[in-house]
């Protein structure tokens, strides 16, 4: 609007210190710190029962910490910005009579989107994702991948500027959660910050810039995947000709010999001085390779392999149900 003053966007769409929220003697948010970069995608990683949930309704206003502060959008009232934010609940809910396209415009209208527009977005957002066949039928008709796309399409109607997902793959197929991947990755080319809760390690590290590892109410880590993933030396495979001979000495001091190959972290100095040995020595270099760790190896290094295999169990919970 003409003489209207422009405030400028915070850098950080979310961002809280010393939050604390118990339930009775149990703390499910305990001390927690957090900083979400605007129009980054950002990651909150953690067994079910880690405090995901409850954090993502703190952060949001949906529920009051017992202390510390926090702001979205720059506002220290969340529930002001409310109008601003696409919010995903792990609870899904739809009315199973209504429309398709129906469901998303009513969504919007709930962030104050006029129905007709919304009415409009919707239609054209489930033709431009092959839905629009579906646009006027029944929640109840619809297959389970098709109705959590309609959810998702009626939170982000409103074209909010932070989207806050709760365990959105849950109960996706393969297919359905490549197609969510994209959409997240579409929001975010748009300037969009993208904020969801993940168990499945796999989705946080092809899609994020920026994560916290979340267990006991606590932040393990939080930071870039790649400082994450740097916490860990990145691994050598060398085959060799030659089994032995003064090149051996060479070899870093934990190096394990296994199926004909021998098998290190990569040394402080690199490995042009090994390389050098094993030339001088006349190993006979059959094959070098030298792997980062995934964030998986990360995870477990930081939140330790109880964590780690808590996560795969609630994936293989999942995948059974």
């Amino acid at each position: 609007m003409i003489g209207e003053i422009s405030t400028p966007r915070p850098a950080y769409a979310v961002e809280a210190q010393g939050l604390v929220k118990a339930f009775g003697d149990f703390h499910a948010v305990n001390g927690i710190d957090i900083a979400v970069p605007a129009g980054s995608i950002y990651g909150v990683l953690g067994p079910n029962g880690a405090g995901k949930t409850t954090l993502l309704r703190t952060l949001l206003g949906i529920i009051d910490p017992d202390e510390g502060w926090r702001t979205l959008l720059g506002d220290p009232q969340p529930l002001r910005q409310s109008h601003h934010v696409g919010y995903l609940p792990e609870e899904r809910g739809l009315y199973p009579s209504m429309k398709a396209f129906d469901a998303i415009a009513f969504m919007g209208a709930l962030r104050g989107l006029p129905l007709r527009i919304g009415r409009e977005r919707a239609r054209a957002m489930l033709e431009a994702h092959g839905m629009g066949a579906s646009a006027d039928k029944p929640i109840r008709q619809l297959s389970k991948g098709m109705a959590q796309t309609v959810q998702l399409f009626g939170t982000i109607v409103h074209q909010p500027r932070l989207i806050v997902l709760d365990e959105p793959f849950s109960g996706l197929d393969a297919i359905n959660q490549g197609k969510l991947e994209a959409l997240i990755r579409e929001q975010a080319r748009s300037g969009v910050t993208v904020l969801f809760s993940t168990h499945v390690i796999a989705h946080a590290e092809r899609l994020c810039e920026r994560i916290a590892i979340v267990a006991g109410g606590r932040i393990n880590f939080e930071g870039s995947v790649a400082t994450a993933r740097g916490r860990l030396r990145p691994q050598v495979m060398l085959r060799t000709r030659a089994s032995d001979g003064p090149w051996r000495h060479a070899l870093p001091a934990e190096t394990l010999a296994q199926d004909g190959a021998w098998h290190f972290a990569l040394p402080d100095g690199g490995i042009e001085p090994l390389l050098r040995a094993l030339l001088d020595g006349e190993a006979g270099i059959e094959s070098l390779s030298i792997e980062r760790p995934g964030l998986h190896d990360a995870f477990v290094a930081i939140a330790g392999e109880a964590v780690a295999r808590q996560m795969e169990e609630d994936r293989a919970r999942e995948d059974a149900a």
